[in-house]
């Protein structure tokens, strides 16, 4: 897809045949990407959703043995479900239209109270902390 960068960092025991091949397992072949590394030599790798369930064990404990390996002090894999934890798109899209109606159309002059009280509703503070 269009959306993928040009390049990707692979850790080198990951042969590129594998690599090929995994692809066809992630969602919107969306192979995991490193976004992020710190010089202690942690990262940030975001990986999508594994089509087949049956595959996913096997698939991701390849790919996390590899990124173990590759990692200068060998340190193990720590992985987090995003989707638990933060809003999708939409749930964002929505309080930012929410915040938008608030700035436009509601005066701040009324009380404030209600007008904070409006913006925790809101839920765009929370998102975006």
């Amino acid at each position: 897809p269009s959306s993928l960068p040009e390049y990707f960092v692979v850790p080198s025991s990951l042969a590129d045949q594998d690599l090929k091949l995994y692809s066809y397992s992630f969602i919107g072949r969306r192979m995991p990407s490193w976004s992020w590394n710190h010089p202690n030599g942690s990262a940030l790798v975001r990986m999508a959703n594994i089509k087949d369930v049956l595959q996913q064990r096997r698939i991701d404990q390849r790919i996390c043995n590899a990124i173990t390996r590759s990692h200068p002090l060998r340190s193990d894999v720590y992985k987090s479900d995003l989707d638990k934890c933060l809003p999708s798109i939409q749930e964002i899209q929505a309080a930012y239209v929410k915040l938008k109606q608030l700035c436009v159309n509601e005066p701040f002059e009324e009380t404030e109270e209600k007008w904070l009280s409006s913006l925790e509703n809101t839920r765009w503070l929370e998102y975006i902390r």
